[in-house]
């Protein structure tokens, strides 16, 4: 009998595959995985192994091999029910596609991930990593919105399966954010994101826990304080030493990049502009790692320290135009998909019919009534304080009367990260129906829930409707109403909770409001 023969042999090879993933060793995991795929008989381990082994091949950017590994992993994973399976593989191919520059196909595999991982009815460990994988894709994809989203439900589900903290850290997504920020000129909002990674590796740091951070994370927390150092904000009271943390990253390709680059800021940093502008020149690195735009506003940076202002500016300008290059590329990929649905009526009614049936609006991208639903009551039964807040939209039966109902439907889209964006860690948002979202803010007391809910009406209001709407503003409407833990039952308590906030927002819509 072969060394993996037995199940439990195939199993344990498997865990064993997964664990060296997860701390950037991904050439022995691919090793292993070769060996199961060479012996196994059994469907879910091949399907396993193959998804696994995708996974592999990306952490090592051997894009050569992405078509045939995804077209093999679709294969086996095709005839299994396993949710999330199929969504694991979809964020994953979502990645592939992404470096292979087809953005076309990129949206749609993470449409089908995001659907497939919102369809696992018992999620476990594997989904956790499931929806990990989905928040790195979108956070390459620039859509920072959903992968925060994202990697947050990684963390919940991680935390349910025994997954630490620190393992779902994700500090490259935010990073990511922040660098985005400083290629379109806003370093103030790029520095504020930088310093909150940083502090939260301080905070594992404080807890003894930084040890248990993976590679790849180490790396990108190295890259944040080294990019910051760049800007000119020096933290004096660093707990590491980016070059130290740079150093982690194993056989990442990502984390290669990063350690190259984070050696430009680093010279930068230190008043060494032309040893900066000479790496530059020698490094190779993805431009997938941190958006082709980085390397440009890099050089920008070294030659404004040089004094060449001159060659600083059109550097400069490079970079803000790979930047926004970047972002007609999204737009145009998105247009083409509303045209599609607008144009074929069949993808609108299989729209529809999705949309009565899935958990998530196809839209907004946010869970739908149903999900909503599935959750405060999983969250009440579990006796936990919970505020519920209703928000309903002021203006928008003016903005689809007056330009229609296509720019009805990027009002909506917009409201949706706007609210995203100011939420806190934990909270829960959902799409209610037509221009109704909720917000479930498990842990909040009254106060903290109106803190929340003026933040959301600020957002509303200082978003730039005129150039999207013009002279139609939009506003929100915002009722709040804590669920009662007593009473005749969760379905009364529910119903209940939803008429108070549903009557409170009656009354703020006809408040007069402050200027």
């Amino acid at each position: 009998m072969g060394w993996l023969d037995r199940v439990d042999d195939q199993v344990d090879a498997l865990t064993k595959a997964r664990a060296l993933q997860e701390v950037s060793r991904s050439v022995e995991a691919c090793t292993i995985l070769e060996g199961v795929l060479r012996t196994t008989r059994d469907p879910h381990a091949r399907s396993d192994a193959l998804v696994q082994r995708l996974s592999a091949l990306i952490n090592l950017g051997r894009t050569a091999e992405y078509t045939r590994a995804i077209e093999e992993a679709a294969a086996a994973v095709r005839d299994l029910a396993e949710p999330y399976l199929h969504g694991h593989l979809n964020a994953l191919a979502a990645l592939a596609a992404h470096h292979q520059g087809a953005l076309d196909r990129c949206v749609t595999h993470l449409v089908k991930a995001a659907r497939a991982l919102n369809a696992v009815d018992d999620p476990d460990r594997d989904t956790a990593w499931g929806w990990h994988d989905l928040a790195m894709a979108y956070s390459y994809l620039s859509f920072h919105g959903y992968a925060l989203g994202a990697i947050e439900r990684a963390r919940q589900l991680g935390s349910t399966a025994g997954i630490p903290e620190e393992t779902f850290a994700a500090p490259g997504i935010r990073l990511r954010n922040a660098v985005a920020l400083d290629h379109t000129g806003d370093s103030d909002g790029c520095l504020r994101v930088l310093r909150d990674v940083g502090l939260d590796l301080d905070r594992f740091v404080a807890a003894g826990r930084a040890d248990r951070l993976r590679p790849s994370s180490l790396a990108a927390y190295g890259y944040a304080a080294a990019r910051r150092a760049a800007l000119g904000d020096h933290d004096a009271d660093r707990k590491s030493d980016p070059t130290e943390l740079l150093s982690h990253g194993a056989d990442s390709a990502r984390a290669r990049d990063m350690r190259q680059l984070g050696q430009v800021c680093l010279a930068i940093a230190a008043g060494r502009p032309i040893e900066a502008v000479t790496r530059l020149e020698t490094v190779t690195v993805s431009a997938e790692t941190l958006g082709a735009a980085e390397a440009a506003r890099l050089r920008s940076m070294a030659l404004g320290r040089a004094g060449d202002h001159a060659a600083a500016h059109r550097a400069d300008r490079l970079a803000f135009r790979l930047a926004a290059q970047r972002h007609d590329r999204l737009r145009d990929v998105y247009i083409d998909g509303i045209a599609a649905r607008i144009d074929h009526e069949e993808m609108r009614r299989e729209a529809a019919r999705f949309e009565g049936e899935a958990l998530t609006d196809p839209l907004t991208g946010l869970p739908n009534r149903r999900r909503l639903e599935r959750y405060i009551a999983a969250v009440v039964s579990r006796g936990e304080r919970v505020v519920i807040g209703v928000c309903d939209l002021d203006g928008f039966k003016a903005v689809n009367t007056r330009h229609g109902h296509h720019s009805g439907d990027l009002v909506l889209q917009r409201v949706a990260g706007v609210i995203n964006r100011v939420m806190r860690r934990g909270d829960f948002v959902a799409r209610y129906g037509g221009d109704e979202f909720v917000v479930v803010l498990p842990g909040a007391g009254m106060s903290e829930a109106t803190e929340v809910a003026r933040r959301i009406d600020a957002a509303v209001r200082s978003e730039d409707w005129e150039s999207l709407v013009p002279g139609t503003p939009v506003g929100v409407s915002i009722g709040l109403s804590e669920v009662g833990a007593g009473g005749p039952g969760q379905r009364d308590a529910l119903g209940a909770a939803f008429e108070a906030a549903d009557r409170e927002m009656l009354r703020a819509k006809v408040r007069p409001r402050s200027a």
